[in-house]
């Protein structure tokens, strides 16, 4: 498979990305608790999912050994339109509170939104889309 990258999770982007994880889980528990709308639910469990492989991609390595897809890149989108729907979701949620856990589930919902934010901008610094990805040779 690949090697574990065991200094990615003390990383700036790794601790990003398990606070990521750690929010977006307790938003999915504070809807799944209250019985919040099935959206809201799915939304929570589609961030878990989606930043734990993420997270494990860069752990793992993988992101070097498929180079089809320029990572950080999508990374970036998914944290972006993430943000958008967590913008939308988390709103309604605390507006129509329809229990305290809906509320605290978006509350937390809000907070994640601020590190999608936050691991968008990070990644973004860091990438450079116009030196190479790893080719040694040079393009035709």
């Amino acid at each position: 498979m690949g090697t574990v990258d065991s200094a990615y999770p003390r990383s700036p982007r790794g601790a990003i990305k398990i606070a990521r994880l750690l929010v977006a889980f307790a938003t999915f528990i504070c809807f799944v608790v209250s019985r919040s709308h099935e959206a809201y639910t799915a939304l929570a469990i589609m961030e878990v999912i989606i930043t734990l492989l993420f997270f494990l991609l860069y752990l793992l390595k993988l992101d070097k050994k498929m180079k089809w897809l320029f990572w950080p890149l999508a990374d970036i989108f998914n944290s972006v339109i993430a943000a958008v729907f967590l913008l939308v979701v988390c709103l309604f949620a605390i507006i129509i509170k329809t229990n305290y856990g809906t509320l605290v589930g978006g509350v937390f919902g809000l907070v994640l939104l601020v590190l999608c934010i936050v691991d968008a901008v990070v990644l973004f610094r860091k990438i450079s889309l116009s030196g190479p990805r790893g080719r040694n040779y040079p393009t035709r």
